[in-house]
């Protein structure tokens, strides 16, 4: 169910609106916050009811995890609270390394060593990075003591919330929770839904209009070029031009549309692109492109790695294994993983 679907803007989202809002007035908080899950749940199972369980296997070890580094860290057991890290993040990483990145990782050994292990088609289940990564931050954010303990419908909540659901932004769980927890939120406010509105039919306009309507110029362009069939210099590039303008507004669009739905039930997700094409370098780019990747790399990578506190070689270092790692995270291709090391040398150059 896409967000520009008939099914989702004159169904699933009045329906949804209106009855969280009823259960929230009439019933209780709870009994509101529960609805919302599993009508998130229902958005999801959509696409494909199979990997719903996919989807609940991963949140319940992940809240397991999560609330039992919460126990032993109030203990001062360090010990115990870093094993389970290390357990967790294992298990999320194997889990989005088997469906994203098991054809990839088979089909290059078979090319490289001269094997045959037999290839089944692994179909990717949706969201699956962003469901990934978002958790692996509340890990790491409860192991350093930033969390709380709460409900499993809440953390459920935090995952699965229908708006960032499936192309984020990603969020943490710091910013999500407390505002589900607030009372007023739970009131539909005239102003939230007026400016969420606005919002999303930005969002809407970008997608639709922008981005399917720039793809007729870029798409043929690329068709033409996977055929083999020869081309002018300024129809290739005028391809180019047009896919970059088309993935932007494709992902902004989408990502506004986001926003404005979940300002429509009063929660304010962050911020995911700020005119990145009027970037004067590439490192005011990343602060400007899907921002809340670039955080969550910042944050869980490049600092993890020691970020620039020991030396500018070993800077570089993580900058260029951080940027593979995005490269990684958007797709499992050598394309992607060029892509990413490209990004990195540009910031280590745009660093010197």
């Amino acid at each position: 169910m896409l967000f520009n679907s008939y099914i989702f803007i004159f169904a699933f989202l009045p329906i949804t609106f209106t009855l969280y809002f009823i259960l929230a007035r009439y019933k209780n908080g709870e009994t509101a916050i529960t609805f919302l899950v599993l009508a998130s749940l229902f958005f999801y199972g959509w696409w494909n009811p199979t990997y719903l369980v996919l989807m609940l296997v991963s949140i319940s070890v992940n809240y397991t995890i999560g609330e039992s580094i919460v126990r032993y860290r109030a203990a001062n057991n360090l010990h115990q609270t870093k094993l389970l890290l290390t357990i967790g993040i294992i298990f999320n990483l194997g889990l989005l390394g088997y469906f994203k990145y098991a054809n990839f990782i088979f089909e290059n050994t078979n090319l490289l060593l001269g094997f045959n292990f037999p290839i089944n088609e692994i179909i990717l289940p949706l969201a699956i990075s962003f469901f990934t990564f978002q958790q692996v931050a509340y890990l790491i954010d409860a192991y350093k003591g930033i969390t709380e303990e709460f409900k499993f419908s809440h953390y459920v909540l935090f995952v699965t919330f229908f708006p960032q659901l499936i192309a984020g932004p990603i969020v943490h769980h710091k910013e999500m929770l407390p505002q589900f927890m607030q009372l007023d939120s739970m009131k539909p406010r005239l102003e939230n839904v007026v400016t969420g509105l606005n919002i999303f039919a930005l969002g809407l306009f970008k997608k639709v209009v922008l981005a399917d309507g720039v793809a007729q110029y870029a798409s043929p362009v690329f068709t033409a070029a996977a055929a083999g069939e020869p081309m002018s210099f300024f129809v290739a590039w005028g391809g180019a031009l047009a896919y970059t303008l088309q993935l932007y507004f494709d992902f902004s669009g989408y990502s506004d549309m986001a926003i404005g739905i979940a300002r429509m039930f009063g929660i304010q997700l962050p911020l995911n692109f700020a005119s990145p094409y009027k970037s004067l370098n590439i490192i005011e780019f990343w602060r400007r492109w899907h921002m809340t990747l670039s955080r969550f790399l910042r944050d869980y990578v490049y600092f993890g790695l020691g970020g620039n506190r020991k030396g500018n070689t070993r800077r570089y270092i993580n900058l260029l294994a951080t940027m593979l790692l995005g490269g990684l995270w958007h797709g499992a291709g050598w394309t992607f993983i060029f892509w990413g090391g490209l990004h990195g040398l540009y910031l280590v150059i745009n660093h010197r």
